[in-house]
């Protein structure tokens, strides 16, 4: 994600700033985290600390712009390869644009870091978003139905923040350069695993699956799955 790709689609320069400052905080916050100060992300920006406050009124609500902005990119992207019907051609794309990814991997990261009501409503928002975009690939035909769509969704969203979130413990990020890395030997380290599970599966039969849901009371029932009932 570069703030030149950002603001190249706005006809006025005001516009063109506003993306510029948005993009410097999002990239900021994904190295410094989410108490990195205003004026830091304006001497990333190129610009003043008023010219953010008068973008932007305040801190929070650059912040909620960068959110909304960040969860709008994902969303779009996992539709994109999940539920357009576009294939793997869709997934290389975004595997080889793992560079331009990076901020917005890093400010999932801090986002959910920072804890309290603020964490868990960003990851309330991409559990929601992964509902959605999972449905959208089972009705697509791209991805199999689930017993239970929301429970999978929170599951393979958290699986993957884990996952993320222990790479970064072991390999802290001390600027872009340090974070594109980071993210990229990550990719390529779990592209080939990640794909061979989701494509392929793990156990040969599904006997662990039927004697769990034997002894779970009300489980749901297959033909729920099938028709949506």
């Amino acid at each position: 994600m570069r703030s030149a790709d950002v603001a190249r689609g706005d006809a006025d320069g005001d516009l063109t700033a506003r993306a510029r400052i948005r993009d410097a905080a999002i990239a900021r916050f994904a190295l410094s985290g989410l108490a990195a100060p205003v004026r830091a992300i304006a001497a990333d920006a190129g610009v003043s600390p008023g010219l953010v406050m008068h973008h932007f009124g305040s801190k929070e609500r650059l912040h909620a712009e960068c959110d909304e902005y960040v969860l709008g990119l994902i969303r779009a992207a996992k539709r994109d390869v999940l539920a357009s019907g576009s294939g793997p051609g869709a997934f290389l794309v975004h595997l080889s644009r793992v560079d331009e990814f990076a901020p917005l991997v890093g400010y999932v990261l801090r986002s959910v870091q920072a804890g309290g009501p603020v964490g868990r409503a960003f990851l309330d928002h991409m559990i929601e978003d992964a509902v959605q975009y999972t449905r959208e690939g089972v009705a697509a035909g791209i991805i199999k139905p689930s017993l239970d769509e929301e429970a999978r969704a929170r599951y393979l969203t958290m699986s993957a923040l884990g996952a993320l979130l222990a790479e970064v413990a072991l390999n802290p990020m001390d600027d872009l350069d340090g974070l594109n890395a980071m993210v990229g030997t990550y990719f390529d380290r779990i592209a080939l695993p990640a794909l061979e599970l989701y494509t392929q599966g793990f156990l040969t039969t599904r006997r662990m699956l039927d004697d769990y849901l034997m002894y779970v009371p009300d489980p749901p029932r297959e033909h729920e799955v099938a028709t949506g009932s």
